[in-house]
């Protein structure tokens, strides 16, 4: 454990598995009390539990990211059990495939619900909390498929660039009040929700079909480091967010995606 983050409560949506989880457990390292939620209460409790038995403090909780009710919950939930609320990481996404041609209604309102709406939920429920107690850091998950075009996502990549130009919006307009809003916007990491979209597409851009090891080595093969990142490449980059080392940042957009977007 480490002091970057102590005294800090962390609410980390998405934290069942994946960016979330590794997020959590990186929080919770740096000395933070993570308020673990996620559509898969039992996979938020799991979270928590392996981080009390590190040594930390935590609660998971069930949400579903597409509720204004469930976000409002776990809100009141973690200034109930902790009293205040200084970080939030909104990363609850769902996968998504298809062209803007292919996808279905129901699909593409789907994505946009939890992707994007989910967001906005999440920072409209924290930082009422955030401007009483004088500030705090919000860090909303987006993706580089909102920086560059990648085809066969077309939902995905509509929702996350609509997190972009949130975070952006929501930087300035709160700046003065002292909550700081800040992207991420990872390239490919190995989590369930990535392996799920490349199953759903068959492959890198849905063009060819290929097995999830070759397309995954085929996606490799585009970035400038030869690799694909790992979920702590991410969860580095959100504890310094989250922390006071990063207390002149707000409304930057940060991909953390091995070169690709600068090639």
């Amino acid at each position: 454990m480490s002091d970057r983050l102590r005294a800090k409560v962390a609410i980390v949506t998405g934290a069942g598995s994946g960016l979330g989880r590794a997020s959590s457990l990186a929080f919770a390292a740096a000395g933070a009390r993570v308020v673990c939620a996620d559509l898969d209460a039992a996979s938020a409790d799991e979270t928590a539990a392996k981080i009390e038995a590190m040594g930390g403090t935590a609660l998971g909780i069930g949400l579903d990211a597409s509720s204004p009710d469930d976000n409002d919950r776990v809100v009141a939930e973690a200034q109930a059990r902790f009293e205040r609320i200084d970080v939030l990481l909104a990363n609850a996404g769902v996968p998504s495939a298809g062209s803007l041609t292919d996808v279905d209604f129901d699909h593409w309102q789907r994505v946009l619900a939890v992707n994007l709406t989910g967001v906005w939920l999440a920072n409209k429920a924290v930082i009422p909390v955030m401007q009483a107690q004088g500030g705090g850091s919000i860090i909303n998950q987006a993706s580089i498929t909102a920086l560059v075009g990648f085809s066969g996502v077309a939902a995905y990549s509509a929702a996350k660039g609509g997190v972009v130009s949130l975070t952006r919006q929501a930087a300035v307009e709160y700046a003065e009040d002292g909550v700081r809003v800040n992207a991420i916007c990872p390239g490919t990491i190995v989590t369930p929700l990535v392996t799920e979209t490349y199953v759903q597409r068959g492959g890198v851009d849905g063009r060819q079909r290929m097995s999830l090891d070759d397309a995954l080595a085929a996606s490799a093969s585009r970035y400038p480091t030869k690799r694909l990142g790992e979920v702590e490449d991410v969860a580095n980059l959100a504890v310094f967010l989250a922390s006071d080392e990063s207390k002149w940042m707000t409304g930057a957009v940060l991909p953390v995606d091995g070169g690709y977007t600068a090639a």
